[in-house]
């Protein structure tokens, strides 16, 4: 078991490399293999399992038991992490691929001419000035009505006060 550890351990090490988009193949190829050999691992481990029930188990079969499930874990684990590395990678190529596609065929097209760059500008400017017309106006109306709430509040509380002061029984029940 332990050369197959460390067969596992070279092999991982071995294609941990930066993958390249022409070789999605032979990517999706080593996956699959070491999808299957994790599955063999399993299945060892297993039969492992069963014939340790099977005869009388020790402390030590146990404990073989258990290392052999923690090292398929790692194994399986490092795969996830490597596995979502590679996909990660591979779709950080794609976009680098798309956004250089992109500036190349903005080169090959010579791009705006300067006027028209000034005038999509100019239309972003205006277009900033309406929303922040926009926001001055909502400021306004929020400003307003809180003074009108501000002035109703003052009426409630004037007459709250002229209450309390003609009847002590309400004044002992606001406690004021």
């Amino acid at each position: 078991m332990g050369g197959l550890k460390a067969a596992g351990f070279s092999y991982f090490d071995t294609y941990t490399g930066s993958p390249t988009l022409g070789s999605s193949r032979s990517w999706k190829s080593m996956e699959i293999e070491i999808q299957s050999l994790l599955e063999k691992l399993l299945d060892i481990n297993d039969a492992m399992s069963r014939c340790a029930a099977s005869a009388a188990p020790t402390t030590s079969v146990t404990q073989k038991l258990a290392r052999h499930r923690d090292i398929l874990h790692e194994f399986t684990q490092e795969f996830r992490r490597i596995k979502g590395n590679i996909s990660s990678m591979r779709e950080q190529a794609e976009l680098l691929s798309s956004v250089r596609d992109d500036i190349s065929e903005f080169k090959a097209s010579g791009g705006m001419s300067p006027r028209m760059q000034l005038l999509r500008e100019r239309a972003a400017i205006h277009g900033n000035i309406a929303h922040i017309d926009d926001v001055i106006n909502q400021a306004q109306t929020t400003r307003a009505v809180l003074g009108s709430q501000r002035a109703l509040f003052g009426d409630v509380q004037g007459k709250v006060k002229v209450l309390s002061d003609k009847f002590p029984v309400i004044r002992g029940l606001l406690g004021t």
